[in-house]
């Protein structure tokens, strides 16, 4: 019997490339995102598998809920679920950063995460698997992340504590933590501004979303009796979360 994975934040980055990855690998999916016509080109890719969209925003919590409960009988019972949406906005300082700004990434990267998970827990399945995407930035400080890296806190220890609220069931938890990876993430943070996105990544290493999907799929593989807690992962060129500019030559 083939497997079924639920992806949020699957229209791009990271969780575009977990749903490619899973799907490669004979996984039906679920695939929640914000833009339609990207939900269908990604199920257009694949011929020999079940997907099943969800086109909403983590933040509509009463949206959330509806489309987790009403998901089609075939699609009920989940083996893993991946919290991946997730994003940053603006990298000023405190005092001069945007209190909206604050807000969204709170509702996305914290309250998000929270509806998806408590409205899918009934159909996962007992010792199943539950990544959550956080970030360095939770566990490293740099100016301008007080918020966003407060937020990647947060999936840090929401897992371990949702590990502890699982005992018994099987299923477990890994908190994922990227460093610098070339996504639209950072043409989001600084809101639409490629050239000041693009100058991040110049004559230096930085992760591909791909590179996460795999170490994903590989964790996700991993014998029933091992559970992964954290993972920080970086480019070799990245020694801390603030410090992108080792240039290569």
């Amino acid at each position: 019997m083939s497997k079924t994975i639920f992806i949020t934040g699957a229209t791009s980055g990271f969780g575009e490339a977990i749903a490619r990855k899973f799907g490669q690998n004979g996984y039906n999916l679920i695939i929640l995102g914000r833009r339609k016509d990207r939900l269908q080109n990604l199920t257009n890719e694949f011929k020999d598998i079940k997907i099943h969209q969800i086109c909403a925003d983590v933040r509509d919590k009463e949206a959330i809920f509806d489309a987790i409960e009403n998901l089609p009988d075939e699609f009920k019972n989940i083996d893993i679920l991946v919290n991946n949406a997730g994003l940053a906005l603006g990298q000023d300082k405190f005092m001069q950063a945007n209190l909206d700004d604050f807000e969204v990434m709170i509702d996305t990267n914290i309250k998000g995460v929270i509806y998806v998970t408590k409205a899918t827990l009934p159909y996962i399945k007992k010792g199943g698997f539950i990544a959550n995407i956080g970030s360095v930035a939770g566990n490293w400080s740099y100016e301008g992340s007080s918020v966003y890296g407060s937020s990647k806190a947060f999936i840090r220890q929401f897992s371990l504590n949702l590990r502890n609220d699982l005992k018994g069931t099987g299923i477990r938890v890994t908190n994922i933590e990227p460093g610098l990876c070339k996504t639209e993430f950072s043409i989001i943070r600084f809101k639409g501004d490629i050239k000041k996105a693009n100058s991040i990544y110049e004559n230096t290493q930085f992760i591909k979303a791909s590179d996460i999907a795999r170490i994903v799929f590989e964790i996700s593989q991993l014998p029933q009796n091992l559970n992964i807690n954290t993972i920080e992962v970086m480019a070799t060129t990245q020694s801390w979360a603030g410090f992108y500019n080792e240039k290569l030559d």
